[in-house]
């Protein structure tokens, strides 16, 4: 149920105070400033707070503050997505954005954006000296359809399906080659006794992965660009093609039982206790998936791979999920010269230690550190990013108009029950999209 707007706007003033220090307001730099000036900078985070890029960051606002005296950064963690998106809009509504904050290249950013309440990431990284550094594929996962550039890319994964050459063996089954030959395995692979596909069905995106999966090798990544204005339509022949395939996913039994109330930790238990055949996820989750306390039995057999295609596909093999994951917008009312030098303090430095955790970095030019322990699956799993195509299968829950996506999010849920039909679906979907999208599209 949604909140009434008062208790909203009290959320909002509250966390406004917790952002400028007592103020109220978010403080406003001088437009002609040219000194550096130490004082508070506050991130409104969507990340887990143990994650390595709070984890890192953190270290390195500790370094700038100890030459910077009267500096700090206040971080402000909501992990939980949609709080941490009503929290957002709310604090737009009420003009009281932080100096930092994480989104997407979403409409809803496109709104502030037009608004003037962000700065133009690519001129900042140039005028920084850093824009040619960056992975060409990171930025433009954080571009909008115009190629605006407002968000800076704190992360790089590649996207895989992972399985168990166990279980697959057990089954009589072998590596999938199209979209198609995945509802196929299902069935043997529960006749074997265990789950085809473990997926987490409780926050809606991992869903809308599949569903972007045949429109991207069918019709390329510019398919939700028009679907999502209503130039192409869910009822067509391709936006049918996936319909069917997720009801196809859903009467095979490809998911666990019980899917849409499980959630990302059930998903990923599932396989590496062996429960389940598959898992589709990034390779943030290396370090679980390949651990010395997963069960030898499942790490040993573990592999992976990538999207597979479908007749007639007009992206090639190499050309998967990419993200750079959520980014990180600068306010335009509050950069100043204090701004401008952390950023580059922290931009010039964050790669080379996130690559010394583990993971690929939005820059180029940092090689990875594999983790004591790890299996070589790892560096192999890692090592895709050398042989990536031009194109990236963009995740849909960042491109559809809000109302659309949520509504498309609960009725994927009920397709893939059985609790809808492919054709309801693509009404309810294309009428959602008719009325919401000339709001954001138009």
């Amino acid at each position: 149920m949604k909140k009434p707007f008062a208790a909203l706007a009290g959320a909002a003033t509250a966390l406004a105070l917790a952002l400028t220090g007592c103020s109220g307001t978010v403080a406003q730099p001088s437009p002609t400033a040219t000194e550096i000036v130490p004082r508070q900078i506050s991130w409104l985070l969507s990340r887990p707070a143990d994650g390595s890029v709070i984890t890192i960051v953190k270290k390195l606002a500790d370094e700038y503050a100890a030459t910077h005296p009267g500096f700090s950064l206040n971080l402000i963690t909501t992990p939980d997505r949609p709080s941490y998106l009503q929290k957002l809009q709310t604090l737009a509504a009420a003009n009281q954005l932080p100096d930092l904050f994480d989104t997407d290249a979403t409409p809803f950013t496109q709104k502030l954006v037009k608004q003037g309440k962000l700065v133009d990431v690519q001129r900042m990284l140039t005028d920084l000296g850093l824009y040619d550094k960056y992975r060409p594929l990171a930025l433009d996962y954080q571009r909008f359809d115009d190629g605006g550039l407002y968000m800076v890319p704190f992360e790089f994964e590649l996207e895989y399906f992972w399985y168990n050459k166990a279980l697959f063996e057990k089954a009589g089954v072998s590596v999938p080659k199209t979209l198609d030959d995945i509802v196929s395995l299902c069935k043997p692979l529960r006749d074997s006794g265990v789950i085809p596909i473990s997926v987490d069905g409780q926050d809606g995106w991992p869903l809308l992965r599949y569903m972007s999966y045949q429109p991207f090798r069918i019709a390329g990544p510019d398919y939700i660009d028009k679907l999502k204005k209503g130039e192409a339509k869910m009822g067509d022949e391709v936006g049918s093609k996936a319909v069917q395939w997720m009801a196809d996913l859903g009467s095979n039994k490809c998911f666990q039982d019980g899917f849409s109330s499980q959630g990302y930790t059930d998903a990923r238990d599932l396989f590496t206790s062996g429960k389940s055949a598959m898992y589709q996820i990034g390779t943030w989750e290396l370090a679980s998936l390949t651990n010395p306390e997963v069960p030898a039995e499942v790490r040993d057999n573990t592999d992976f791979f990538t999207l597979p295609t479908t007749e007639g596909a007009v992206t090639a093999d190499n050309e998967y999920t990419v993200v750079s994951g959520i980014g990180m917008a600068v306010n335009q009312q509050t950069y100043d010269p204090l701004m401008k030098d952390f950023l580059k303090f922290v931009l010039e430095n964050y790669s080379e230690r996130l690559a010394a955790s583990g993971h690929l970095t939005p820059m180029k030019g940092y090689e990875p550190t594999i983790p004591a322990g790890s299996s070589e699956l790892y560096k192999r799993a890692l090592a895709g990013v050398d042989d990536l195509g031009e194109k990236i299968a963009f995740p849909w829950d960042t491109k559809l108009d809000p109302t659309t996506n949520t509504l498309m999010q609960q009725e994927l849920t009920l397709l893939v029950q059985g609790d809808s039909q492919p054709a309801t679906f693509e009404q309810k979907i294309d009428a959602s999209i008719a009325e919401n999208a000339p709001k954001f599209f138009g």
